[in-house]
């Protein structure tokens, strides 16, 4: 059998002795073996730092969205013969589409999220300018940077696909080389998603590097530029924690670790309304769907006492259609477990979780197997249990397998405190038609979950479902579950990158960001609308005005627009209004007239206006007043894919006074040659 192979320093290794043999989950047989011995870790962590983290700074965030978004095409051609692959994990073709197409599209995502949300630039600034001095010579600002070092990324066996590239993904897209090191059981699927990846030749080299096997001592050699993420047992979580080198250099660490993640029914769910139905059916989906084997599965299913029977019976008769089976068999809805020591493992737990409740379906010892030897592939029945919340078991032992509890409550306050039992989970699950139950169990329990969901008749048709991690969303929970967030969109990148707080004058600042701060000196002379993306620069601007505002103006705009809010219109009530005393512009119309003064009129480079953002109105305008508006280039950002890219202009409209009576972001598309 083929000896999986690592991917470090620059090419592949393959180790001198004959590895692990790793098994077929379905028919026991021989895949592949697997050792990491010859790996020198630290040279395959300096190697992604001194090669891997130059190439990757080099590139925009933009440019690295670009790059995940072909990754993910080219790994979407390939899905057949991934899924292919993972059916020797014990998955059915479903199970195999959850972990493989999930994973690319966490790809798509963030490809997605960086170039919406992300800048044009290598460097993210994190939120407003903050005036540190009374005359605005002195400001600061948070801006992030990537760290310069290595994201080691340990998964687990359960997800070989998504596990990687969820992790891959926000280090990536922040600037940051990953090592993946996957768990032994299912390691030749993601080993040959890495050899796909690097087949491509579509990463920056020393981008992506991967060791198959044992870590060794790979936590020996890493530094406080280095990040660490951990999905697996919580006591494996607490040794690399504890680990001394983490420990001594501070080294970030996120882990994804055991979760008792509950599912609780509304009372008013009962028999025949849609919010039961989904109860259920969800239930068993999270019971089977790759066998159980998911961190975010519904271990506990708290149900008002009075429908426990309902429930246990509406569970067990959608469980008795659930086949077990080979994946490649017709009909097979569930498949193996990743191998016989998990079983091994699920049946030891489910023994702790009998002594404080009773089967109500299925039978841990024995099951009936379609199309493969029950005994050779690793197979078990699903097992829906009833026990007694009061026990410690159902909140302290996780059987990682299709099982689930059935747990009764009598009030609201119960159940939440019965949630929080579970002493911290990845995900949470709330059914029910009642806001106001959604409302105080969400508050009560949302400081134990890092996800809730709330699934009702209204949102069911498009939810994802509770087991369903978004990369939108944080991914991780409190206390049992790690105390880690993974993905979590923007947030996931700025996990990789050092948060750093400059204090300097608007000049430096702008140098530095990349953005023009007000204080900063402006370039007058051609109007900044005639000029191309290429020509214009950072602080370029235009002063324009000054237009008085009339009384006709104000009268004509109101009549126009249908605006006749009294202020406008009403001397009287006007002149009682303690913020205006007497009639006031309209704020559009003021808007209105900025625009007018600072518009170039003639066809040019600027394509379009497409709005506004930020907009304050500070000082009342009244008739008489005299406004003047100074617009200044603030971001240029390109679009790599097109032949324009976006302008945002900072806006100051002032009165005869100096006094700014509204500011706001102007946004425009420019194109970047003249035509």
């Amino acid at each position: 059998m083929a000896l999986l192979r690592s991917y470090v320093s620059g090419g592949w290794h393959t180790a001198p002795d004959q590895g692990v043999p790793l098994r077929d989950a379905v028919t026991g047989e021989e895949v592949a073996r697997i050792s990491s011995t010859g790996v020198d870790m630290a040279a395959a962590l300096d190697y992604g730092r001194r090669v891997g983290g130059p190439a990757l700074r080099e590139l925009t965030f933009h440019q690295r969205a670009a790059l995940l978004k072909a990754l993910a095409s080219e790994l979407r051609e390939h899905r057949d013969e991934l899924y292919e692959l993972s059916a020797k994990t014990g998955a059915t073709l479903g199970d195999s589409k959850f972990d493989v197409d999930g994973g690319i599209g966490v790809l798509f995502s963030y490809a997605s999220k960086g170039k919406r949300e992300l800048p044009n630039d290598t460097v993210y600034v994190d939120g407003g300018v903050e005036p540190l001095g009374r005359g605005g010579t002195f400001v600061g600002q948070h801006i992030a940077t990537p760290l310069r070092g290595v994201a080691v990324q340990i998964n687990a066996f359960n997800f070989p696909v998504w596990g990687p590239l969820e992790k891959f993904a926000p280090a990536f897209l922040a600037g940051v080389p990953s090592l993946v090191k996957p768990a032994s059981q299912t390691a030749y699927l993601t080993a040959r998603l890495v050899e796909l990846i690097i087949e491509s030749r579509i990463l920056p080299e020393g981008a992506l590097q991967f060791v198959c096997g044992s870590a060794g001592d790979l936590l020996d050699h890493v530094t406080g530029q280095d990040l660490v993420s951990f999905t697996g047992s919580a006591s494996t979580a607490q040794k690399l924690r504890a680990h001394r080198n983490v420990v001594r250099h501070s080294v970030r660490f996120n882990a994804e670790a055991d979760s008792l993640n509950c599912s609780i029914l509304g009372p008013d769910a009962t028999p025949g309304t849609a919010e039961f139905d989904l109860f259920v059916k969800q239930l068993v989906t999270e019971m089977t769907v790759k066998a159980g084997q998911k961190c975010t599965a519904i271990r506990r299913a708290f149900v008002p006492a009075a429908l426990l029977d309902d429930v246990a019976g509406a569970a067990s008769a959608r469980l008795a259609k659930v086949t077990v089976g080979n994946p490649a068999a017709e009909g097979v809805r569930m498949g193996a477990l990743a191998s016989l020591e998990q079983r091994e493992e699920v049946r030891r737990s489910l023994k702790a979780l009998l002594s404080a409740g009773k089967v109500v379906f299925g039978d841990p010892e024995q099951v009936e197997v379609v199309g493969a030897d029950a005994e050779r592939g690793a197979f078990i029945s699903p097992v829906l249990l009833t026990g007694d919340p009061e026990r410690a078991e159902p909140h302290e032992v996780e059987a990682f397998g299709p099982v689930a509890t059935l747990l009764p409550y009598t009030s609201t306050t119960q159940v939440v405190e019965y949630a929080a039992r579970g002493q911290g989970s990845l995900a949470g699950s709330v059914v029910t038609g009642d806001a106001e139950f959604a409302r105080e169990v969400v508050l009560g329990a949302a400081p134990w979950h890092g996800r809730l969901l709330v699934l009702d008749a209204d949102d069911a048709k498009e939810s994802t479902g509770h087991g369903s991690p978004l990369p939108q969303l944080v991914h991780g929970g409190p206390g049992r579950a790690g105390g880690g967030e993974e993905i979590g969109g923007i947030r996931g990148v700025l996990h990789h990158m050092q948060r750093t707080a400059v204090q300097a004058s608007p000049k430096v600042l702008s140098a530095v960001t990349g953005r023009w701060v007000p204080g900063t000196p402006r370039a007058e002379g051609v109007h900044p609308f005639r000029k191309s993306l290429a020509e214009l620069k950072i602080g370029d601007s235009v002063v324009a005005g000054p237009r008085v505002v009339t009384q006709s103006d104000v009268d004509h705009f109101a009549e126009f627009t249908g605006d006749t809010f009294y202020a406008h219109t009403d001397p009287a009530a006007a002149a009682a209004n303690p913020l205006f005393g007497g009639i006031v512009a309209h704020g559009y119309l003021v808007v209105s007239f900025a625009a007018g003064l600072f518009v170039s009129p003639e066809p040019g480079p600027v394509l379009a206006n497409y709005g506004l953002e930020n907009l304050r109105f500070l000082t009342p305008v009244k008739p008489g007043d005299e406004l003047t508006v100074t617009l200044t280039a603030k971001q240029i950002t390109p679009r790599n894919d097109q032949d324009y890219g976006e302008v945002r202009w900072d806006a100051d409209v002032t009165n005869g006074a100096g006094d700014s009576v509204a500011k706001y972001d102007v946004l425009t598309l420019v194109a970047k040659e003249n035509a």
